[in-house]
């Protein structure tokens, strides 16, 4: 197997696990962050790969078609970590589009492939998603609604990078007397 078929072997995993806990529909916003450098075991922005960007979208994209997940793509900090996605999802969830246009150098190897693939990209400075992918440490919890919850997956990294998943949940309210799951007994 090549390293390439391993890393998309090696997402479709993990992207299984997190579907399982964690549904990815239509309603929901996947926010994927990503340093290819760390997959090909270089440190973090120093080596971004093309070729890595694009077996990873693949991936996703695939998931997407299957699922109708969304997606937002985060950019490195020389875009303040700013988001790829496409416009229409940015304008239906409210968010406020923001000018630049991401590059290897600034934005990232994977926010610069996925800005080239999608159909009318946009980027925004941030998001609030129900799920999250982090492949590499780039600390995409700023984008993750307010309660993330990890999600454990049988893969452990892509390629060399340590992986992370959470989903979120509603923050649970109340004291003492507050119930949190319906029943029929409920009035």
């Amino acid at each position: 197997m090549t390293p390439i078929e391993q890393i998309k072997d090696q997402l479709t995993c993990a992207l299984e696990d997190l579907h399982t806990v964690f549904p990815l529909t239509e309603h929901v916003l996947l926010v994927v962050g990503t340093s290819t450098s760390e997959v090909i075991g270089s440190h973090i922005g120093s080596n971004g790969s093309h070729e890595v960007a694009e077996a990873i979208y693949s991936v996703l994209k695939k998931q997407q078609q299957e699922t109708g997940v969304k997606l937002a793509f985060q950019c490195c900090e020389h875009l303040n970590r700013a988001l790829v996605i496409e416009e229409e999802i940015a304008k239906q969830r409210g968010y406020e589009l923001v000018s630049a246009v991401p590059v290897r150098k600034a934005g990232g190897a994977m926010a610069t492939y996925a800005f080239k693939m999608m159909n009318n990209p946009a980027l925004v400075e941030d998001v609030q998603a129900e799920a999250g992918i982090d492949i590499g440490d780039t600390l995409i919890g700023m984008h993750l609604k307010k309660v993330a919850v990890p999600v454990r997956s049988r893969v452990k990294s892509i390629g060399e990078a340590h992986l992370t998943m959470a989903q979120t949940r509603p923050k649970l309210i109340g004291g003492i007397r507050a119930v949190y799951e319906k029943t029929n007994e409920h009035e």
